[in-house]
């Protein structure tokens, strides 16, 4: 068994949102990574695809999601599922927060650069 607490060295901060590192390997979680995101109003992250099915859900605010062509909006109390390798981008249509979960070694890609990149927060 193991408790987390939260620190400030599992905070990653980005021009598009606040991302709170919970379990994830370097924290003792074998499969698995959590965090929690918050992200301002009126902002929009950039398109890119993650290797792993990511599963979010609101606990403030609401969001727009494209993903494969298709746009929906999910608001608090709703749950997200992402599927592995597809292009999507998220839209914070107002201030909204977040759990997410995924496979602990899950890689982002984005369009037009080159090999993947590991997400800081989950590793």
């Amino acid at each position: 068994m193991r408790v987390i607490t939260v620190s400030p060295e599992h905070v990653t901060a980005t021009p598009n949102a606040t991302m709170t590192g919970l379990a994830a390997p370097s924290r003792g979680s074998s499969e698995l990574s959590t965090w929690h995101v918050a992200m301002p109003a009126g902002i929009t992250g950039p398109e890119h695809s993650v290797s792993r099915e990511q599963v979010w859900t609101l606990t403030a605010g609401s969001l727009e999601v494209t993903c494969d062509g298709r746009t929906e909006k999910v608001a608090a109390g709703q749950t997200l599922v992402l599927p592995a390798d597809v292009l999507r981008h998220i839209h914070s249509v107002e201030t909204f927060e977040a759990y997410v979960a995924m496979r602990a070694d899950g890689v982002v890609s984005v369009p037009d650069t080159e090999g993947t990149r590991a997400l800081p927060w989950a590793q």
